[in-house]
C-alpha cells in the first residue's frame, strides 16, 4: 500500500461509487454475501443514482492512482431518503472500502476529514447501520448517537455545530 490520498468524488466516478455501495452492505460472519441484484432496489440505489445532483458530495480514498474506498454525502429532499434521514438540512453519510483495506485504520481517517470538511457547511451529518454491525462502535467513537430505528438499523447522528 502506497501512500493513500483522498480526492474528490466527480461525477465520473459513479461507477466505483456502485461498487462502494455493495461493499457497504453489512454481511454477518457465516451468511452469504447478497447478490449484486441488491443494487437495483430502491431502498439501495438511491444512494448512487444520479450522482452529482446538487447536495453530493464526497471523498475517494486512493493508493497511488487507484480509489480503494469513498466516503460521501447526500441530501435528501421531498420525500426520497435513506436509511439514515433526520432531515433536509442533514446529510446522510456512507462510506466503504475494498475489502484488502479494512482494518488498517484508513475508515478511521475517511470519517475524520468528511467530518472536518461537513463542518463548514451542514450543522449534522447522520448514518445508518445495522445494529449488529462493528461499524457502530467506529461511529459512536467518532460521537455518533443513536436517534432512531428503521427496521433492524440504527439511525445515527453526528452534531457538527453547537444548538446553544
Amino acid at each position: 500500500m502506497s501512500e493513500i490520498q483522498f480526492v474528490p468524488i466527480r461525477n465520473s466516478d459513479e461507477s466505483f461509487l456502485w461498487e462502494m455501495l455493495y461493499q457497504a452492505l453489512y454481511v454477518p460472519a457465516g451468511q452469504a454475501a447478497f447478490s449484486r441484484n441488491i443494487l437495483s432496489q430502491p431502498d439501495i440505489a438511491c444512494y448512487v443514482q444520479g450522482w452529482g445532483r446538487i447536495g453530493d458530495w464526497g471523498l475517494l480514498a486512493c493508493d497511488g492512482e487507484t480509489p480503494v474506498g469513498a466516503v460521501w454525502l447526500r441530501q435528501w429532499s421531498g420525500t426520497e431518503n435513506g436509511y439514515g434521514y433526520v432531515d433536509e438540512t442533514v446529510p446522510e453519510m456512507s462510506i466503504a472500502l475494498l475489502p484488502d483495506y479494512r482494518g488498517s485504520g484508513l475508515g478511521s481517517r475517511m470519517i475524520k476529514e468528511i467530518i472536518r470538511i461537513a463542518r463548514k457547511s451542514y450543522p449534522a451529518i447522520s448514518l445508518s447501520v445495522v445494529e449488529s454491525s462493528p461499524a457502530r462502535h467506529l461511529y459512536e467513537r467518532f460521537g455518533f448517537q443513536t436517534v432512531g430505528r428503521v427496521g433492524g438499523s440504527l439511525v445515527m447522528l453526528l452534531r457538527l455545530i453547537d444548538d446553544k
